[in-house]
């Protein structure tokens, strides 16, 4: 009979985030990837006795830009420690009136417009396609809604959220041209990420933290680092709320091990057994490993 995993909460987010105040055990740890250098070492931690692990997307101190990010390597070191569910807490622009600067959004769709980054753990020798029509994991956002309500934080569920290129910020007429599109928030960061954790067969789920109003709006200043800057700071006592209190949710989920995020890969390989690359195979040991090592 086979074990059931129990749950690992992971967070992918900025340097405030994994500041919680009841962080049992904390330790800073490297961990190697085939898939190169994840953006820094990984905290590791214990909350009420459960295990947690954080990640500084860009790095202690902010030092890797979007483009930059080895997303492959920050998957894969997550999966290869256990962690079964992920929560990425992203800031964002705002393309709607709605969305004031401050508010969090629990995103269900995304628009991927990067193009200089490596988006699949797959590619030549061993191919999969796995489905992103809902590319976030519903039974997560269900979570961190409850969660930032119970927290006292304004929060929307639902919403696109463009992920640009970046590292300069928008054109007007790219802002217009998105809301046109009726996206809700504007990023940099959370593709490929969102891709490649479903490759990896991990639950998903995104909290949009509104910085601003991207360049639409006729009555806000252009964005600028310094505005950005302020609203993170007074979002980050926030987000250390919404995850201390979300954590507890994920613990307790008896139905985790049968979402169908964790099923992801078991339809997507289309190479022949005897034709897949044996590097490729081992690489994807950890990331693939459930569907590979099937006899």
């Amino acid at each position: 009979m086979a074990t059931v995993q129990s749950p690992v909460l992971g967070i992918i987010g900025g340097s405030g985030v994994y500041d919680i105040e009841g962080l049992a055990n904390k330790r800073w740890r490297r961990v190697d990837s085939p898939f190169g250098e994840p953006s820094d070492e990984l905290l590791f931690g214990e909350l009420d006795g459960s295990q947690m692990v954080f990640l500084p997307r860009h790095g202690r101190g902010h030092k890797i830009p979007p483009s930059e990010i080895n997303f492959r390597a920050n998957i894969d070191a997550l999966k290869r420690v256990g962690v079964t569910d992920v929560v990425s807490v992203s800031a964002v622009g705002s393309l709607r009136e709605n969305l004031r600067p401050g508010m969090f959004v629990i995103v269900d769709q995304f628009i991927d417009r990067t193009f200089a980054r490596t988006k699949s753990f797959f590619g030549k020798g061993l191919v999969a396609h796995v489905s992103m029509a809902h590319p976030v994991c519903n039974r997560l956002g269900a979570h961190l809604e409850v969660a930032a309500r119970g927290a006292g934080i304004e929060v929307a569920r639902g919403g696109t959220y463009l992920v640009m290129e970046g590292p300069q910020f928008s054109s007007l007429a790219e802002s217009e041209l998105y809301r046109s599109w009726n996206c809700d928030v504007i990023g940099m960061t959370n593709m490929p990420e969102a891709k490649l954790a479903r490759e990896a067969e991990l639950c998903y789920a995104t909290v949009a933290m509104v910085t601003d109003y991207d360049c639409w709006h006729p009555h806000h200043d252009d964005v600028t680092v310094d505005t950005i800057v302020k609203v993170l700071l007074a979002n980050a006592d926030r987000a250390r709320s919404l995850v201390k209190q979300v954590a507890p949710r994920v613990f307790g989920d008896s139905s985790a091990s049968a979402c169908s995020c964790r099923s992801a890969l078991e339809h997507a390989l289309i190479t022949a057994p005897e034709a897949r690359d044996a590097a490729a195979i081992k690489r994807l040991d950890v990331v693939a490993g459930r569907v590979l090592n099937k006899s």
